[in-house]
């Protein structure tokens, strides 16, 4: 595999240290002295324009001056001289530079040096860390490009951070803990590379088993959520925020009064399968607690103590921390009476008594440990009279090797209890000074595994469902609003959107005087609603804009009246369209709930989920999730809040249709998936009873958006690309599909890859692999479709079993205008078309995606690659670093049907 387009940044092998210096206390001293002092292995080179020599060694004057090559310039001069150093970076073939030195963003001046910099950068291609960062360092390699000046452990950990003073006191507080590092890294202003580029390429490292992040803002979120899922795949990520007061969720309706931006960031890292923390010390600890592969599968919690005590305020705690006790079997409980005495608990905490044996809390432990309703046990030991806690803890640390589930010790004391304590830390049991800090990592381990399964989920922009929205009617309608410079659609407007994607509405009819509203009651039928109809009224209660109930011709034409008198009175500057009519829906056991949509300006769209009527905002109870979503995550959702605890038989209510239900949030979804124009919305109510769900009213804020080749761009998250899916037929007559490979898609691809001929495996893999590692595998099948792509040929079977015939797959470089890909087909389906069928597709797809160029490395004896490359109109060359390779090349404004004959 080839080096990591970052490698010139993160590893390099020959640096250069432009404005190295003696000079005490300056920040070119201080990096070029840590340099020289971590034992880095590299070239090092000082440049300074003022001095021959610099700690002994022979400096430049220029960087175009040094003999040899140089893959990172480390930049540690006045603001002045950057663009001129930029210019003799590039022409020296520089690949990255670091900015290692804090500059004002506030004077104009030095902004325009700054822009005028990096255009310089990006015209060679220069990759630029920074400004206002503490620096670089990679403990793994001896390698501390900073000013930095205490000791940093080498470890299994990055750590990435926004702030140079935070990053510091992290650094100090892990020093004092033990903990160490592959990389730390300064991330600053991030003018060029941001997180996404430094996920994407610790992801990659091998020296980095867990990954911690410190992010204040977020330049590009669909960048950032894309390689924080790449990374949340393959390693443990834990991510602290700093900056939850401000708010960057702006609007008008209750869905937005409602959202903060930091619940939008909390629902964004759900969904990327990571953790998130509030304090430095939870940081290291779930990171630490990660990183050695400790999991549970659940948040059901088992406490088993000899004192009921302790017992009793580790249960507190855990109902502070949201943490669910276990309720344990009938079996576990016959186990458990079987073997202590018969004044235990009798429930769960499991105080086994203050004489408790090793052998007793064996017993105990064990049977909880068993009990499948089970996902974790904290053992809580209190030194009493007749107990033995060193033996106690041998047993618990054997115990744990033979364990599934994650055990958490808690040895209270001190003194009396540190040889045990010094014995969990030799054999690396997870063990706490005291309960809470333990609930609280079982809590954030039960968080992580929920993110992950969140992380699975690669809902389609149909929600899965099959019935086709008509979404060019619901153009229609906004963009009419547009045209007109109006940004919030009617409620008659708002319910024709919502019903073109197939949300069941209460139907609205306007009636601009008294005889037509009674017309169109006498039509419909008594009762009706009658609701103020204007674009300048949002919330029509605030203005007595709403009447119920009316039975009858005299009660209408009064209310008429009242609701315009009213409104004129309480607005006069609103322009009033006149009175909508609506039937009266009257149902007994009805719910009401709210629906909403809300923008975030860094994330995009936000669905909103919770209880409705008109003190919504004072009952603040609702979910959010970033769209797109699927079944389970609105089934999520909709758990996470009170109302959802009264949506099934409830007292005397019978349960909601909560398929009903589900489908509203599902084309929910759809809508903002496929109409970035919405800006906001809400349904509320929506009544929701046995007899189904239906929106009585609703609001919709539009604004016009710039049209975007890249479909889904206004989205954090990209859906499942269903359009991709299609039908195709073999040379020799055979149907197949061709798909986006799915997640689910895991076995099927394993089972494709074991069924290669070693030729073919050597072909694609440049290697004599057997099957896929585990973190191939999921590289392979949980994919971000936002830069990469990988189509399979799919053909079913008599019995209804799939079969992978093929699978073709890019992945769009940094520059986003090219991608690499790769194809491998079964070998007893070679000869039949399928590399030209499955290539067109992929052709497609890259183009969707605004790619120009295809390129990939075919090996030089693979001769019917080699042809069918020709045939698709590929450019073949000998690789010019190793003759048994060919670089192969296309332009995708080329059609390979220009090529077929």
């Amino acid at each position: 595999m080839k080096p990591h387009y970052l490698t010139p940044l993160f590893s390099p092998r020959h640096v250069a240290v432009v404005g190295a210096s003696d000079k005490p206390g300056s920040i070119g001293q201080a990096v070029f002295a840590n340099l020289l002092a971590g034992n880095f292995q590299g070239k090092l080179y000082p440049v300074n324009l003022n001095h021959k020599v610099v700690a002994g060694m022979t400096a430049q004057p220029s960087v175009k001056l040094i003999e040899g090559p140089v893959d990172l310039a480390v930049v540690t001069t006045a603001l002045r001289a950057l663009p001129a150093i930029m210019k003799d970076c590039g022409k020296k073939g520089v690949r990255a530079v670091l900015l290692a030195k804090e500059f004002s963003d506030s004077e104009q001046l030095e902004r325009e040096i700054l822009n005028e910099s990096m255009s310089i950068a990006r015209h060679y291609g220069i990759r630029v860390l920074g400004p206002n960062v503490l620096g670089l360092m990679r403990p793994v390699a001896g390698f501390n490009a900073s000013n930095y000046s205490s000791k940093v452990r080498s470890g299994n950990l990055a750590l990435v951070s926004q702030s140079s003073a935070l990053c510091t006191a992290m650094l100090d507080w892990a020093d004092g803990k033990g903990i160490g590092f592959s990389s730390v890294i300064s991330v600053g202003e991030a003018l060029d590379v941001d997180f996404g580029e430094i996920l994407d390429y610790l992801v990659a490292d091998n020296f980095t088993q867990g990954i911690l992040l410190h992010v204040h803002h977020i330049h590009d979120a669909r960048r950032f959520m894309s390689a924080l899922r790449a990374a949340a795949r393959t390693k443990p990520v834990v991510v602290i925020k700093s900056g939850r007061f401000e708010d960057n969720v702006t609007g008008v309706t209750h869905s937005s009064n409602m959202v903060a931006s930091g619940d939008v960031f909390d629902s964004a890292l759900s969904r990327a399968g990571v953790l998130r923390v509030n304090t430095i010390a939870q940081l290291f600890t779930a990171a630490k607690v990660l990183a050695a592969n400790y999991r549970v599968q659940g948040r059901r919690l088992a406490i088993v103590t000899n004192g009921i005590g302790p017992g009793v305020l580790a249960a507190d705690s855990a109902y502070t921390y949201g943490v669910e006790l276990a309720q344990l079997s009938e079996s576990t409980l016959a186990v458990l009476n079987e073997s202590l005495p018969r004044n235990w608990s009798h429930a769960n905490p499991v105080d086994i008594i203050g004489d408790a044996s090793p052998a007793r809390f064996r017993t105990a432990v064990k049977a909880c440990l068993d009990d499948p309703g089970v996902d974790g046990v904290l053992v809580l030991f209190t030194p009493q009279s007749g107990t033995d806690h060193l033996t106690t803890a041998q047993l618990m640390v054997g115990l744990q090797r033979e364990a599934a589930k994650p055990m958490f010790l808690s040895w209270l004391g001190d003194a009396r209890v540190s040889e045990s304590r010094e014995l969990f830390s030799k054999a690396k049991c997870a063990h706490f000074s005291a309960p809470e800090f333990a609930i609280e990592v079982f809590r954030n381990l039960a968080a992580y595994h929920h993110n992950q399964q969140l992380l699975l989920q690669t809902p389609g922009p149909l929600g899965g469902r099959q019935e086709e929205a008509n979404v060019d009617l619901a153009r229609r309608v906004i963009n009419k609003a547009i045209r007109e410079g109006r940004t919030i659609l009617s409620e008659r407007e708002s319910k024709e959107v919502l019903a073109a994607f197939h949300i069941p509405v209460n139907p609205t009819r306007l009636a601009r005087t008294e005889d037509e509203a009674v017309a169109l009651a006498v039509k419909g039928g008594y009762p009706v609603v009658l609701k103020i109809d204007s674009p300048d009224i949002i919330y029509k209660s605030d203005v007595g804009g709403v009447e119920l109930n009316l039975a009858n011709e005299t009660s209408l034409r009064q209310a008429f009246a009242a609701i315009l008198e009213r409104a004129r009175a309480l607005r006069p500057d609103a322009h009033i369209e006149g009175i909508s009519v609506q039937p009266m829906r009257k149902r007994r056991f009805a719910r009401e709930l709210m629906v909403g949509v809300t923008h975030d300006e860094a994330f995009g769209p936000v669905i909103t989920f919770g209880a409705g009527g008109i003190a919504v905002e004072v009952m603040q109870d609702r979910a959010l999730a970033l769209p797109p979503l699927n079944s389970y995550l609105v089934g999520n959702m909709i758990d996470k809040t009170r109302i959802g605890k009264i949506l099934g038989a409830f007292k005397n209510l019978p349960p909601i249709d909560r398929n009903e239900l589900e489908s509203v949030l599902l084309h929910v979804s759809e809508m903002v998936c496929e109409m970035p124009e919405i800006r906001e919305m809400d349904i509320n109510p929506l009544v929701a009873d046995e007899q189904g769900v239906i929106a009585l009213d609703a609001r919709i804020i539009v604004e016009k958006v710039k049209p975007d080749q890249r479909s889904y761009r206004h989205m954090a998250i990209m859906p499942y690309p269903t359009r991709m899916v299609k039908t195709a037929e073999l040379t020799d007559g055979t149907p197949v599909v061709i798909r986006p490979v799915r997640p689910e898609d895991a076995e099927m691809q394993q089972q494709f890859v074991r069924n290669l001929s070693e030729e073919s495996r050597y072909n694609r893999y440049m290697s004599s692999i057997k099957q896929l590692s585990q973190t191939m595998l999921v590289r392979f099948t949980q994919l971000d479709y936002d830069r990469e792509m990988a189509l399979a040929m799919i053909r079913t079977d008599e019995s209804g079993c799939e079969e992978q015939l093929a699978v073709a797959r890019f992945i769009t470089d940094p520059d986003n205008e090219s991608c690499e890909f790769a194809l491998e087909v079964a070998d007893r389906w070679q000869g039949r078309g399928i590399g030209f069928i499955l290539m067109s597709s992929l052709f497609d797809a890259a183009r969707g995606q605004g790619l120009k160029v295809m390129r990939g490395e075919v090996l030089a004896g693979n001769k019917g690659m080699l042809k069918l490359m020709h045939k698709l109109g590929f450019a073949v060359v000998t690789h010019p670093e190793d003759r048994a390779l060919t670089i192969v090349t296309k332009q995708l404004a080329e059609s390979p049907s220009d090529h077929a004959a």
